[in-house]
């Protein structure tokens, strides 16, 4: 019988959710032993998120500056790792950080098969190779990643889920759409774990993967990948800016955060917009670049 661990953060409790539908085949199949551990930090992190509290994760986060996580009971070997994680400030949660730079994680995953399953707005192919540089660092192998996001369009979400994570509402409301992940896409996520069942009874995990191909595992939207580059870029800047001026919770912090999220404001209501019409523009004359920029980021499962 195959073992396959589970773990997963979840603020929100979307991602738990995600996680259930995934690995529900698993739980269920007789060839199968699943374990499903949530990853803990010492300290919670609050939902919803109190203002300053949210943006004051963001120096860390963006850094990947794990925090400490309560350290789990876990078998010493398993055939197979599912680690689903959501995405802070296009990194992965703090949380999922400070596990895999755990002694424990440094044991637990050399050598191990991993597939990693994102829950999300929907920017986070700079996660995702953050999140490679993490699990190749363990001497990990990773054969799939599976991404689920947000309903509605981009510029929706730019309001849906910020008014979700700080004030825990996620309702339709004036127009926009429902935050979060469509509960008919969570729902039909429980094919990949019907997919990793049959591949564990064949072994496939053995080999150098993938598992979940052909199952519209990720969707790589093209014209967010310019937007993600320059946004790590200043993300960088104002979180290495952040942390020099004083340590999360401090006054000094807080008055850089405040001038920070006016920034951000600007850059949402007018570069935004603008360059989402310079996008469209020169779309036509960069296909070829980013469709395969678009087939590198699909990796390993791709379309």
């Amino acid at each position: 019988m195959k073992k396959v661990l589970v773990l997963y953060y979840s603020q929100s409790g979307q991602l738990r959710d995600v996680i259930d539908s995934v690995v529900s085949p698993l739980q269920e199949s007789q060839v199968v032993e699943c374990h499903c551990r949530a990853i803990k930090p010492v300290h919670p992190y609050p939902y919803p998120w109190p203002f300053y509290t949210f943006f004051d994760a963001f120096p860390e986060a963006v850094n990947l500056d794990g925090c400490p996580v309560e350290e789990m009971e876990l078998e010493a070997d398993y055939d197979l790792i599912v680690l689903g994680y959501t995405v802070w400030f296009l990194s992965p949660a703090i949380p999922v950080t400070g596990f895999l730079q755990s002694a424990q994680a440094k044991a637990l995953f050399k050598g191990k098969p991993v597939v990693t399953v994102i829950a999300c707005r929907d920017m986070w192919l700079q996660a995702q190779e953050k999140m490679k540089g993490l699990l190749a660092g363990l001497g990990a192998r990773l054969l799939d990643n599976v991404v689920l996001i947000d309903q509605g369009k981009s510029l929706y979400t730019f309001v849906t889920t910020p008014r979700w994570l700080l004030t825990g509402k996620k309702d339709a409301f004036l127009g926009f759409p429902a935050a979060g992940i469509a509960p008919a896409e969570i729902s039909s996520a429980s094919r990949f774990g019907e997919r990793l069942v049959a591949a564990l009874a064949d072994d496939c995990e053995l080999g150098e993967g993938p598992l979940l191909s052909k199952l519209n595992a990720v969707n790589v939207d093209g014209k967010l990948i310019a937007s993600e580059k320059i946004a790590q870029r200043s993300f960088m800047i104002w979180s290495r800016l952040i942390k020099k001026v004083g340590k999360p919770g401090s006054r000094n912090r807080r008055v850089v955060i405040s001038i920070y999220v006016v920034f951000l404001l600007f850059m949402v209501l007018s570069v935004v917009p603008l360059n989402i019409l310079l996008r469209k523009l020169i779309y036509p004359f960069r296909k070829d670049a980013i469709d395969r920029a678009v087939a590198g980021y699909e990796l390993p499962s791709g379309k």
